[in-house]
């Protein structure tokens, strides 16, 4: 799965993180289902194209997650904490250009907030 950079430009100033992009259907539906751990600075982003309104979950995925909904302008619509293993759906709430999955708590640790910049090569 192919890897790329990715920053977060918030008031407090800028975050990078390192993510693998979930390309392909299977990618996507497979997520980062029984990882145990990840990075504080990694990630995984899900691309839609076109923007889409889409719901995640957290069937088989074993560590929790901040679920961050980006629209297509780059900006971040909304930030959602995911629990590990709960199938509850958690919808972006309007059409997002892309999905990025950090560890659990890690948008807090940072101040990053909705409406904050994102920037990655797709």
């Amino acid at each position: 799965m192919e890897r790329v950079p990715l920053t977060i430009h918030s008031t407090n100033g800028t975050h990078k993180f390192d993510v693998a992009i979930a390309a392909t259907p299977e990618q996507q539906e497979t997520g980062l289902m029984f990882r145990k751990a990840l990075q504080p600075n990694e990630g995984m982003i899900f691309p839609y194209d076109p923007p889409a309104t889409v719901s995640f979950w957290m069937k088989n995925t074993l560590i929790p997650l901040d679920i961050i909904y980006i629209r297509a302008n780059g900006s971040i619509a909304r930030i959602t904490k995911a629990k590990e293993l709960d199938l509850t759906p958690l919808p972006s709430g309007e059409p997002i250009g892309a999905v990025l999955e950090i560890r659990g708590g890690r948008s807090a640790e940072l101040g990053i907030r909705e409406g904050d910049k994102v920037d990655w090569r797709h």
